[in-house]
């Protein structure tokens, strides 16, 4: 039986050890400058051995923690389940992440070394030093630096409860949590997805399953990722979703399962129709978000289900929904029925069941006697968050969902103050505490404002100080743009800045964010708020 993630890996590399494990197609190799095509089992496991050599005799172990700064490259997973098979949690960092972030990030889950990609070594360095950190980085092929520490837990066993790998995720009032997720979290995310069936049947040693999302994110990370490790067969992860190329990756590369967010389907329709569009092998996609209105018509177009899902961080797979039984209600923003492991209740604001058809917060727990099973393991160094998500048993989610008479669930909308642009979740207190850093802003007020490609995008309310001149607001908007691409991703930065005379606030002088969200509706398009979404740009 499998205890952690390297010995999942280790299974199916003894099992079939000349089957290709990963295959990276002709974009993702020209973006990253690799050599394209299939790397097998074998020559990973080989990969895997010498690292994990490498790190042991420099002296990682159990209750280290390592940071990996990797993009989506072979590299990420090659040191990941060489760090796992010695007890090192991994924490993933985004690669869009700057100062103000990565500074968070290395203070917060106290990372003593991060294997990166050279050219953001020195930003990392500067993070860790700001954050008063003692720290070391390493390339990606680089010899391994000696730990500064002895692993904290060299005494304790390895096992299923070991952390394997920390992730942040956007608070709602505040800055990213860091999501403590162990061995069994993992596993247990793809023994799930290996036993779907039914609509979403998976083939042991024959899927070849394709995603562009980032492995910093939970999907690619314990999904796509652990079920080709449990169930064997190929991996093909690509750099990002490229819309014009996407559908040509997934026939140089066989795939017959794809990964996507909402975003991905509606940029696919976008693109003329062409005959060619169902020259595919994909069976089945796996996702969540797909825009109504699309739903339907991609299916017809590209020849295969979207079946979406629900889930997120902090529950893994242990909560998972989806709609892969029939009926799926296509185009309702339906991610189907419960299933036997978990058990759900939607609760209005007094806590009290919601009936059918009317929005509830959803709440979950596994079934049976341990209602965290396969849960996160909590927050680290936030146990009173831990506590408040757990509130009465139960897993508050944040997510308004609604229930018909047949035990379908549809997803309605967001509780939690979180702005979700391309599949990003975004804290609008954390880009706000960044704005307030610039000179000409006297406070701020963030959210979001439709957008027709994105979902979501970052509107601003900005109030100047009475010494800034206001005669050129163009200006003054991208100076504050600048500042916050300096300091946060791209994707976080404000799209529109919409200068006021002052924010709707509660009698406690709180940001009223109810009045807020109405107000972002309506801004864009107005004279006194500026189009700045040019200006957010992926950064090298």
């Amino acid at each position: 039986m499998n205890a952690t993630v390297h010995d999942a890996f280790s299974a199916s590399a003894r099992r079939t050890p000349h089957a290709e494990f990963l295959f990276t197609e002709l974009v993702t190799a020209t973006a990253y400058g690799v050599e394209p095509g299939p790397i097998s089992w074998s020559k990973a496991a080989a990969e895997v051995e010498r690292l994990k050599l490498a790190y042991a005799k420099a002296g990682y172990g159990h209750g280290h923690r390592v940071g990996l700064l990797l993009e989506n490259r072979p590299a990420f997973l090659f040191h990941w389940f060489a760090l796992n098979a010695l007890g090192v949690s991994v924490v993933p960092i985004n690669a869009e992440m700057r100062a103000a972030e990565l500074s968070y990030l290395i203070g917060h889950s106290e990372i003593g070394l991060a294997v990166t990609l050279p050219h953001r070594a020195d930003d990392l360095r500067a993070a860790a030093e700001t954050a008063g950190i003692a720290f070391e980085t390493m390339g990606p092929d680089a010899a391994v630096p000696p730990s500064r520490t002895v692993p904290p837990r060299a005494a304790e066993a390895i096992g299923v409860a070991t952390e394997c790998a920390l992730l942040y995720t956007s608070g709602t009032t505040g800055r990213p949590k860091g999501c403590m997720l162990s061995n069994e979290y993992f596993l247990r995310a793809g023994q799930w997805y290996a036993e779907l069936g039914d609509l979403c049947p998976v083939r042991p040693d024959a899927e070849r399953i394709i995603t562009p999302l980032p492995l910093n994110h939970v999907n690619a990370m314990a999904f796509s990722t652990m079920v080709v490790l449990v169930a064997g067969g190929c991996l093909v992860q690509l750099d990002r979703f490229h819309p014009k190329s996407w559908l040509q990756s997934a026939r140089e590369s066989g795939a017959t399962i794809a990964h996507y967010l909402g975003v991905m389907p509606a940029m696919l329709l976008s693109a003329p129709e062409m005959a060619s569009d169902r020259e595919h092998a994909i069976r089945w996609g796996f996702g969540a978000g797909v825009d109504r209105k699309n739903h339907a018509p991609f299916e017809s177009r590209f020849g295969f289900p979207l079946v979406e899902a629900w889930a997120m961080t902090e529950t893994g797979a242990a909560a998972c929904v989806m709609a892969n039984h029939e009926p799926r209600h296509v185009g309702t923003s339906c991610f189907g029925r419960r299933e036997a492991f978990v058990e759900i209740r939607l609760v209005d604001d007094e806590g009290r069941d919601a009936p059918d058809g009317t929005p509830g917060e959803l709440l979950v727990r596994s079934s049976g006697a341990d209602p965290k099973r396969y849960f996160f393991s909590g927050y680290l160094k936030d146990e009173e968050a831990t506590r408040e998500a757990w509130a009465g048993g139960w897993f508050r989610t944040g997510d308004m969902v609604r229930r018909d008479g047949e035990g379908n669930y549809y997803f309605v909308d967001r509780k939690k103050n979180v702005i979700r642009r391309s599949g990003e979740n975004i804290s609008a207190v954390e880009v706000e505490s960044v704005l307030n850093q610039h000179p000409a802003v006297k406070t701020s007020a963030v959210a979001a404002t439709p957008d027709a490609v994105r979902g979501d995008e970052v509107l601003a309310c900005i109030v100047m100080r009475d010494d800034v001149d206001a005669s050129s607001p163009s200006q003054v908007a991208a100076s504050i743009v600048e500042h916050a691409l300096a300091q946060l991703a791209y994707y976080k930065a404000p799209g529109y800045i919409a200068f006021v005379d002052a924010l709707p606030l509660t009698a406690s002088q709180k940001i009223q964010r109810g009045q807020l969200r109405e107000l972002a509706q309506a801004l864009p398009g107005q004279a006194h708020c500026i189009d700045t979404r040019s200006m957010k740009k992926r950064q090298g």
